[in-house]
């Protein structure tokens, strides 16, 4: 077992010679004879206590205590003042200069031994709290990082749940392909447009563009509950058909909401309700369900409506062909206003090329025509 080390600062030699007798079959000791030697000795020889006596030439023990105790070992190293003197004052400016005990001269041998192993005794418990509470740190670190895995185990989960719910959906329509896929990055990258720049700003930060993200591809949920014979029908809907057709926002938006009252998803099922119900909305009042306007239909709403419409345009459907990206670029900007809110056309603008990007990799291989008889209207 390693010899615990003292430092013996003293400049009276008989004093230093008295304390090396004491201590020498215990412990390791080391001698200054100024503050300033002792100051050195501590950064070399780093003991593990410090008996220092107060009258020194150069700096005092007082002022030589208080820079041991600010040093980056000071927290580790005992300090034993020594004086001559033994007045409240004195002792108080020791305790306030960081003097762990006090010693008057001349000391009785067996008190200041006792007094040298007290404060071994405490500087042992200090370094095994700090040892304990490393480990505890360790432990905290290592159970939030168990925490974060399986946090992110159970959103990837649930986000595959989600997704699958919402491909269901979608696979009664065999020739939307790889429609959510796409709708989930027109989104998220008109999000982003919105939240660097526009009136929109300080709605958009981090969590809606997560959020958009996830519930997007939910947004025409409520299709499973409309009759094959009209959501298949390759010719133009009748009106009662297209009656029938728009209730597909209010189902979508129902069961998510009642989903949404057995989940702790929060924000993220909250906005899957609102495009659900409100993606169908124009921006002029004449959409569905609600004939809302304007800001009173819900952002997220809005987003998706662009997203949707141009996924619509740019693809096959039983009721229509795929339109060229250009012609489907150019009747969403005519929409502006009427069907889509203009800050989000303005960011579809301002995006176009990723928006390009993203349908030549995850559309490559579908035929587009060039005609621009199609109006928005028809997009179901």
């Amino acid at each position: 077992m390693n010899r615990k080390c003292i430092l013996i600062v003293d400049d009276c030699a008989i004093n230093v010679e008295i304390l090396q007798e004491l201590l020498r079959d215990e412990y390791v000791l080391e001698i200054a004879n100024t503050g300033e030697e002792c100051l050195e000795k501590v950064r070399s020889a780093k003991p593990d206590l410090v008996l220092l006596d107060i009258m020194m030439p150069g700096i005092d023990g007082y002022e030589t205590c208080r820079r041991i105790k600010e040093s980056p070992i000071g927290t580790f190293t005992q300090v034993i003042l020594i004086s001559g003197k033994a007045s409240a004052s004195e002792r108080l400016e020791g305790y306030r200069a960081g003097a762990d005990d006090f010693v008057v001269k001349p000391f009785d041998h067996d008190e200041l031994l006792a007094k040298v192993r007290v404060q071994f005794r405490l500087r042992d418990t200090l370094a095994e709290l700090w040892t304990a509470n490393a480990k505890i740190q360790a432990f905290n670190s290592e159970l939030r990082e168990m925490v974060r895995q399986r946090t992110d185990e159970v959103i990837a989960t649930r986000d595959v749940a989600v997704f699958a719910l919402a491909k269901l959906a979608d696979s009664r329509d065999p020739e939307t392909g790889q429609h959510l896929e796409r709708i989930r990055k027109y989104c998220w990258i008109l999000a982003d447009e919105l939240s660097h720049e526009g009136p929109y700003t300080d709605e958009i930060d981090q969590q809606f563009k997560d959020d958009i993200w996830r519930s997007s591809p939910l947004h025409d949920v409520g299709k499973v509950g409309i009759p094959d014979a009209i959501l298949l029908k390759p010719g133009k809907l009748t009106a009662e058909e297209y009656e029938v057709m728009k209730r597909h926002a209010a189902i979508g938006a129902e069961a998510l909401e009642e989903a949404s009252h057995h989940s702790a998803c929060g924000s993220f099922l909250t906005m899957a309700v609102a495009i659900a119900r409100h993606h169908h909305e124009w921006f002029d009042g004449q959409g569905y369900p609600d004939g809302l306007a304007g800001q009173n239909i819900p952002l997220p709403a809005r987003i998706v409506a662009v997203a949707d419409v141009f996924d619509a345009l740019t693809s096959p459907r039983v009721y229509k062909p795929a339109y060229l990206p250009s012609v489907a670029m150019s009747i969403m900007e005519k929409g502006a206003g009427s069907h889509f809110d203009p800050t989000v056309i303005a960011a579809f603008q301002s995006r176009r090329e990723d928006f390009l990007r993203v349908l030549e990799m995850m559309q490559s291989g579908e035929s587009a025509l060039d005609e621009l008889s199609l109006s928005t209207a028809s997009i179901r």
